[in-house]
């Protein structure tokens, strides 16, 4: 299963060619990744666990493939699924849709970390909760 977010192409997002700057792609991938948090938990969890619980999710790795263009007024269909869920990271897969079409694949290795000590930590149980049917078999 996959959590799946909308978000619409828009004029800054495109260079001179008139398709979507490779980029905005890892833009698109953080807003799914935020918009998860705001649908499962609520509209400041994530702003919570970053100030309140001190908890952070620094990308430690990032790769994309890009397969087909979006263009300013599509609607990127971004959904988000784990490649692996470790004791202090996880691995998020994000996949691009324009329609049926897939325009890009990526993924995103998140360190899980105290940010008061910016050192390493374990997963929090509520996040593992969020996670835990985004986990590919």
């Amino acid at each position: 299963m996959a959590f799946v977010c909308s978000i619409p192409v828009r004029f800054a997002d495109v260079d001179h060619a008139g398709i979507v700057y490779y980029p905005r792609f890892f833009h698109y991938f953080h807003v799914a990744f935020e918009e998860l948090f705001r649908v499962r938990m609520g509209p400041r969890a994530y702003v919570e666990l970053l100030d309140r619980d001190r908890v952070g999710f620094p990308a430690v790795h990032a790769e994309a493939d890009y397969k087909a263009p979006l263009r300013f007024g599509d609607t990127a269909e971004v959904a988000v699924s784990v490649a692996r869920l470790g004791a202090t990271s996880i691995t998020f897969r994000y996949r691009v849709r324009r329609d049926e079409v897939e325009c890009a694949v990526g993924t995103v290795v998140c360190a899980v970390v105290d940010l008061d000590a910016f050192a390493a930590r374990p997963v929090p149980p509520a996040i593992r909760d969020l996670v835990a049917d985004l986990v590919e078999s």
